[in-house]
């Protein structure tokens, strides 16, 4: 049996059948498995038709995987999970919360158009759900929908507004991530928040932390005036702790800087996360008090960096790309945990290089010597890559640092001897560097490389040679042109970049040597000139006309020699991250060194200060209102289960139970009732009605039918789907609604379709807005070539949503509907008819009203409301053997008498 074997060898075709068998427990057992095998990254994608079928399950458990599972594929299978986002819907109102959650989740990840209303719609109600479960949610689900319809963005901010309001630690995190995925300037947003944030903060869940301070450090970078002067007081309490004496008060006389207490706020809030066993969460910290806080505090994070470096390698990695930007303007801050920097020969490449990097930054007069010990050290690791980056290291020493740029290079020249070609060619890339700051003092170095030339292979390391002698070829007269003489006889084997520089020492001994090497140059240029690279040609040419004077030449071949032989500047060996610090400090724009999209710049500090004020929080206190409890009860869908997570999610915020009770306070008791009971359709009718004949559409034919469902488009709306056909043999193209009505009803369109094969169909919804009336909808349904003019004709009983309610209410409502507002009359129904299950069904046929149960056997009960009004509309009729009392009440007294003729007519007639 499929049940009975490892879920590790269960087959797709096994897990189908379990999904399609009767028992719940086999279903639950395969959506276990199918859910496994999505952690472990297996594609269970094929089986999306048979797990979609249990979507409207009513074991609690199965519907939770069965969710989970849509969330991983709805975006691979749209067409398939938009048929059950009716199921959704119904989903949202599941008395448990994690099951609405859930629906949300689903719904927020079939990322069609088409679908963008009831995902606005469903997220604004979630925002103001009991369960800050839910809230949080629909936090996230804003940032799917501005993905998916950027136009929503207005919509989006109300419901961020409303949510960062939202005294749930829960819900913090999420709403402040969908505030910087859609409106990051909306910095108003959090003025009033501002201070609830930091006092929150300590208790978010990790990832919300991260995101809230990252928040806060570009909110404060505006709204305080920078801590870094040196009149700096940081005692608010008083300003007299700048002064040390009476004297200093009366020579200062400027006013000096004091902290805001908003300021000190947040990073008081801030500091105890520095203990977080959350890296991320320590990192943000760090990057916030560089960027805010004074400099003499910065101190504080130092240890909190430094024992990140006992974590995994990628973490090590990000930390010591920040600590390598910090250690250029604060070296004083980690030179007393130096030692955490010196290289383990665990450690990888990248890591190395990093802590290389470090060192660097902290070599100064008193620690140079340990530190170039442990360079001696690192040059002679097996890692090449690693040792070459030790010597620019030394390089930037030496450069940096001038009592040691002697010993540097006497090293360097030791290394010149090495083995490893690898570092021989690095040591004379980065002696060249160091001999351009003083070259007349290091003819010796200049000699003894010129020695070496002939065992380096490496083709930089022979060029970087080549400019030396070119550059200093005053200071070795006898050497050079031997030099040179060899790479005459090799200039063919030698790599482009050689053969550029062997030009140029052609080229300048010709200038400053002409009786020695005259031929040579000429031979030189003469190879030069049929090079097959087309770079060392044009090079050829060029010194050819410039240094050897002819007719042709002219007049920039007399400044020949100040033109090749110009003193050049010395290179500066800086740190890579010298100006990364443009960057915020733990952003990917500052791990890449680039601006990476999305990445928020910190601004300025300002000048002068915003107005404080408007983080100021009114406190008001709490209006008492009597708490309202409405019951609903469904014999089919309720189970213990449902009921303790129904009291689970009343427990929440008490704000947004508040807001609620406001909201149905300001209601009209009427309208609140109506609200609060709308059920779903109890009948939806097949029968398609024609909008459009296949002949009068050249080949495009259009059937319509009522729903009877809440119209997502709209409250005032009816819900209407079209099913467009293409009859002919050829595509159909850009079918859609004209703008223009004639009859001037509110009509929400379906989106155009491209294009509609030959003998295909497609289903669309649309909604309209009939005012409570059964007057045709008129408009135009288009093509690319052709408009058709097309009329939709309501039946009254379509105008209608049901309600329900009890029989008491039923009679009460009655009672205030009498005199005009009531129409009846008598019929005879024949024997078929009489049954309660008869009555029920034709009446429902007719209008969509909701059935109230009744306690007596002869009366019939029914209510709904309009859509566009909301106007109640009650039916009963009373069985008199033989006749039958049929009683309408309805403020609309012209849609009761309509709707009269239609129920006589549905109970007279004997058919079904």
């Amino acid at each position: 049996q499929p049940q009975q074997r490892p879920w590790f060898l269960c087959r797709n075709e096994d897990l189908k059948e379990m999904l399609e068998s009767n028992k719940e427990s086999l279903k639950l057992e395969a959506m276990k498995r199918i859910v496994g095998l999505i952690a472990k990254g297996k594609n269970a994608s094929e089986l999306f038709p048979a797990v979609v079928k249990n979507v409207a399950s009513k074991n609690i458990e199965l519907k939770k995987l069965v969710y989970v599972y849509l969330v991983r594929y709805a975006e691979e299978q749209q067409d398939l999970a938009l048929l059950s986002i009716s199921t959704f819907q119904r989903a949202l109102k599941d008395p448990n919360q994690l099951i609405r959650a859930s629906a949300l989740r689903v719904l927020s990840s079939i990322r069609v158009p088409i679908i963008v209303p009831i995902m606005m719609l469903a997220i604004k109600e979630a925002a103001t759900d009991l369960s800050p479960y839910v809230r949080k949610t629909a936090a996230h689900a804003i940032q799917k929908l501005y993905s998916l319809d950027p136009d929503q963005k207005e919509h989006l901010i109300e419901v961020i507004e409303k949510l960062l309001k939202d005294k749930s630690t829960l819900v913090a995190g999420s709403v402040v991530m969908a505030f910087e995925e859609v409106c990051p300037d909306r910095i108003d947003l959090i003025h009033k928040n501002y201070r609830k944030l930091c006092n929150l903060l300590v208790d978010v869940e990790e990832w919300g932390q991260v995101v809230i301070i990252h928040m806060l450090t570009r909110y404060a970078r505006t709204q305080f005036v920078s801590p870094w002067r040196e009149d700096a007081v940081f005692d608010e309490n008083s300003a007299k702790a700048f002064y040390d004496s009476e004297e200093e008060r009366r020579v200062d006389q400027s006013k000096p800087y004091i902290m805001d207490p908003d300021h000190r706020l947040l990073l008081r809030n801030t500091k105890p996360l520095l203990q977080s066993r959350n890296t991320a969460v320590v990192m943000a910290v760090s990057q916030l008090y560089w960027h805010l806080a004074p400099k003499h505090e910065l101190s504080i994070i130092t240890k909190s960096l430094v024992r990140l470096l006992r974590s995994h390698r990628e973490v090590q990695y990000i930390v010591l790309q920040n600590i390598a930007t910090m250690s250029i303007q604060r070296k004083g801050m980690f030179e007393p945990f130096m030692k955490s920097f010196y290289v383990r020969s665990t450690d990888a490449t990248h890591i190395k290089t990093l802590k290389l990097e470090i060192l660097t930054n902290l070599a100064n007069e008193a620690n140079i010597s340990t530190i170039l010990r442990e360079f001696q050290t690192y040059v002679k690791s097996q890692d090449k890559a690693f040792a070459a980056a030790t010597i620019q290291a030394i390089g930037c020493c030496a450069t940096n640092i001038s009592e040691v740029t002697d010993t540097c290079l006497n090293g360097l020249v030791l290394l010149l001897s090495n083995r490893d070609e690898t570092v021989v060619a690095e040591s004379v890339v980065v002696i060249k560097k160091l001999l351009q700051t003083q070259p007349s003092q290091h003819s010796d170095i200049i000699k003894h490389m010129a020695k070496l030339f002939d065992n380096i292979t490496v083709p930089m390391a022979r060029a970087s040679i080549l400019w030396l002698m070119g550059e200093y070829c005053e200071h070795v007269p006898k050497i050079a042109p031997d030099v040179l003489r060899k790479m005459a006889k090799t200039f063919t084997d030698e790599e482009d970049i050689v053969k550029l520089q062997i030009v140029n020492l052609a080229a300048k001994l010709y200038l400053t040597n002409s009786k020695q090497t005259k031929l040579l140059t000429q031979y030189i240029l003469n190879l030069g000139k049929y090079d097959q690279n087309y770079d060392i040609r044009d090079r050829t040419r060029f010194i050819r006309q410039l240094i050897v004077p002819n007719e042709k030449s002219g007049a920039l071949s007399k400044y020949a020699r100040r033109i090749l032989m110009a003193p050049k500047p010395a290179p500066v060996l800086q740190s890579a991250f010298k100006d990364r610090d443009r960057f915020q400090l733990g952003t990917l724009s500052h791990t890449l060194n680039s601006q990476a999209s999305g990445y928020l710049e910190l601004s300025d500090w300002p000048a002068v200060a915003p107005d404080q004020s408007v983080r100021n929080v009114e406190v008001v206190e709490p209006v008492r209102l009597p708490c309202i409890y409405l019951v609903f009860k469904d014999n089919e869908n309720s189970d213990d289960s449902n009921k303790s997570s129904s009291s689970q999610s009343e427990k929440s915020s008490s704000e947004s139970d508040s807001e609620k009770k406001k909201t149905l306070k300001n209601k009209k008791p009427q309208q609140q009732k109506l609200d609060s009971k709308d059920s779903s359709p109890v009948f939806v009718p097949e029968t398609s009605h024609e909008l459009l004949h296949r002949m009068t559409g050249k080949g495009l034919s259009a059937q319509y039918r009522f729903t009877r469902q809440p119209c997502i488009y709209g409250n005032s709306m009816v819900s209407l789907q079209l099913t467009l056909s293409n009859s002919t043999d050829q595509a159909l193209e850009n079918i859609h609604i004209s703008e223009k009505s004639s009859t001037g009803q509110n009509i929400h369109r379906f989106n155009a379709i491209e294009r509609l094969e030959p003998q295909a169909s497609v289903t669309v919804s649309m909604g309209v807005d009939f005012n409570d009336s059964t007057q045709a909808a008129n408009f135009q349904l288009c093509t690319k070539e052709d408009e058709f003019s097309v009329s939709i004709q309501p039946a009254v009983g379509e105008l209608l949503l049901p309600i329900t309610m009890s029989e008491a209410d039923f009679t009460k409502e009655q009672g205030k509907l009498v005199g005009m507002n009531e129409s009846s009359a008598t019929i005879t129904m024949t024997p078929e008819n009489v049954s309660s299950q008869s009555v029920n069904r034709k009446v429902v046929s007719v209008a969509n009203l909701g059935v109230i149960p009744s306690g007596q056997e002869n009366i019939y009960r029914f209510s709904g409301k309009t859509v566009s009004s909301g106007s109640l509309v009650l039916v009963s009729v009373v069985l008199k053997d033989p006749d039958a009392v049929i009683t309408i009440n309805t403020e609309k007294t012209v849609m009761g008498s309509m709707l009269l003729r239609q129920v006589k007519t549905a109970l007279t007639n004997s058919g079904p």
